[in-house]
């Protein structure tokens, strides 16, 4: 195909120089959208009078049977092209003559370029969005079966508190929720049109462009011409919401890993989502959630790849903003194929949740409670503390738990304690009284799946 910009040049470019400028390998993906933004800068230039409407019209019934000849398989794109604008526009060209070579009037690639994948990219978001508000869902379902399984809650990676297996993934769900919030935000701080900035000094034609956004469903349009074609924040800001998501699955898929391990063993992953060992025939491990993990860097890279692509740039546009395409393109297909898994791998794996309430029995996680209940008997919260600070020391000697301890080893330390002391101790009633706001008691965690299948809806 020829050069949208020959006529200034007399010498061929370097093959190999064609193809490293080339970019429609990774750019054909928004056929649809340049297609669609050029129906619109269509029908504006022929409201304005600048084109006739039977040009007009004669160009959107092109466009339109572009589309769907590309959607239906009847037309392939041609990678040889330099980018797809380029691609759209000589075809159409083709198709109708002279009409075609009126569609570029009072526009730049530049500006054609940033309409195209903000319109891309708010679709992206969009059905990422989907994907998160699915697994939400699926974390508020196990949630909802798992809400009186006790298990014990970690800080250091030491057994803590009380909690259960639903309060603990509703803990990323609420995660996924600021994640749905924060990509429904920077979408919105996206939908503003940058079509008629043109190169960088808008254009001497008698445009509309709010007319042109209305059309294209934008609810503004760019206010200065330079900032309009030289803008990526929106790039930037969806990778940073990416990385993001990509941070709290990382988390879910390292506490899968670790609670499908033998030394937890609070799940079991299903087979279609874990792999055998190719010499150890006793292995399942758990590849998709390992995967899951391991991709994390891939869409921090991306991230941080835009950042410094953009960081030195002068205005307005630049070859090198050409990268944003394939580094926010990467990061949305990755997030997107780690949800798609993740939403099934938690759906399906099995809870053990004897495996569970074994761990908590054993790990004194039931000493705050022991100390509170030392406080409610007009001990000093200081003193409560060491005393039973001291009682665990006892206990590990003997090898027992708070539960287990005699009443007459209690006693030997304070007359405060009587036989009271084990009610308050015993794991599932310590559970039980953690019913503050946010908490891990059963109904708060039912408050907490409530108001995620309400931001659901």
């Amino acid at each position: 195909m020829g050069k949208l910009w020959a006529g200034r040049a007399s010498g061929a470019i370097d093959e190999a120089a064609e193809d490293f400028n080339r970019s429609i390998r990774v750019d054909s993906r928004m056929y649809r959208e340049d297609i669609l933004g050029s129906v619109a800068h269509a029908r504006m230039l022929a409201a304005c009078g600048i084109i006739s409407p039977e040009d007009g019209e004669a160009i959107i019934d092109g466009l339109n049977a572009i589309l769907s000849d590309i959607d239906e398989g009847r037309l392939e794109i041609d990678l040889s092209a330099e980018d797809i604008h380029t691609f759209v526009e000589q075809t159409l060209t083709e198709r109708i003559g002279e009409p075609g070579k009126r569609l570029h009037t009072a526009r730049s690639r530049n500006d054609q370029v940033a309409l195209d994948i903000r319109m891309y990219l708010r679709g992206r978001a969009e059905a990422t969005g989907e994907l998160i508000k699915k697994l939400m869902l699926t974390l508020s379902c196990r949630a909802e079966e798992a809400k009186t399984m006790v298990m014990p809650g970690y800080t250091h990676l030491q057994r803590a508190q009380p909690v259960t297996m639903g309060h603990h993934l509703m803990a990323y769900a609420m995660m996924l929720s600021r994640d749905l919030s924060r990509l429904r935000d920077a979408a919105g701080r996206m939908a503003v049109s940058p079509i008629g900035c043109c190169a960088l000094a808008g254009t001497t034609y008698d445009t509309d462009r709010h007319y042109e956004a209305q059309l294209l469903d934008f609810g503004a349009v760019a206010e200065n011409s330079l900032d309009g074609v030289s803008d990526r924040d929106f790039c930037v800001e969806l990778g940073s919401a990416l990385a993001l998501v990509m941070t709290h699955l990382s988390r879910l898929s390292e506490e899968i890993i670790l609670w499908s391990s033998w030394e937890f063993k609070f799940v079991e992953l299903a087979e279609a989502y874990s792999t055998g060992s190719s010499i150890m025939p006793q292995k399942k491990n758990p590849d998709m959630a390992e995967l899951i993990r391991g991709k994390t860097g891939r869409v921090y890279g991306d991230l941080f790849a835009l950042l410094t692509m953009l960081k030195g740039l002068p205005l307005a546009y630049n070859k090198d903003m050409q990268e944003d395409k394939e580094l926010i393109f990467d990061a949305f297909d990755t997030v997107d194929a780690c949800l798609t898994v993740a939403s099934p791998m938690v759906g399906t794996m099995t809870f053990l949740p004897r495996n569970m309430r074994r761990a908590a029995a054993a790990g004194f996680i039931n000493a705050t409670d022991l100390a509170d209940w030392l406080v409610g008997r007009g001990m000093p919260f200081r003193t409560a503390y060491k005393l039973t600070g001291e009682l665990v020391a006892e206990c590990t000697r003997r090898g027992v738990t708070l539960e287990e301890l005699p009443l007459e080893a209690y006693r030997e330390r304070s007359g405060l304690f009587d036989e009271t002391l084990y009610d308050a101790i015993n794991i599932d009633n310590c559970l039980m009284r953690r019913t503050s706001y946010g908490g891990p008691a059963p109904e708060s965690v039912e408050r907490q799946i409530e108001y995620i299948r309400e931001i659901i809806k």
